[in-house]
């Protein structure tokens, strides 16, 4: 099926979509913050801007649109018009989160990704943070190195 808008008018529409704060983003934020976890945001300190930091813990969570980040679920298909562009852009996506994920992990963090299908129903969204939750209080905070 071919676009219904022009160039320009797909330029703006997409421009407008957020990288950052999204609405799921802020869900598991408000999630994890009223189950006492406090974090830092988008630290710019670490590969990748993680969305959510527990510096004590050495944990970073990414929290992944599954279109942009090219997840394997019904959400990340990809767009039959311009399908070669999509398709390089999502590719390249794919390979900077590896490398980022990669950059921390031989930094001595931890690292976990949550992907928007894990949020699509209250009940997935209450098990993905359940889960998410468990995961970030098993690891044990770490001293801070002399």
């Amino acid at each position: 099926m071919a676009d219904t808008l022009t160039p320009q008018e797909r330029s703006k529409r997409m421009s407008r979509i957020k990288s950052k704060d999204t609405q799921l983003e802020m869900d598991v934020r408000r999630a994890l913050y009223a189950r006492g976890l406090r974090y830092t945001v988008h630290d710019a300190s670490l590969p990748g801007k993680p969305d959510m930091v527990f510096k004590g813990r050495r944990l970073a969570v990414f929290i992944n649109g599954c279109f942009w980040h090219g997840h394997r679920c019904p959400i990340g298909h990809v767009p039959k018009s311009n399908s070669s562009f999509w398709k390089s852009k999502i590719a390249t996506n794919r390979t900077r989160d590896a490398r980022n994920i990669h950059r921390l992990r031989a930094m001595d963090w931890t690292v976990v990704s949550v992907w928007e299908c894990s949020m699509q129903t209250q009940a997935r969204a209450r098990e993905s943070i359940d889960k998410l939750e468990a995961r970030i209080r098993k690891v044990a905070p770490r001293r801070k190195r002399a």
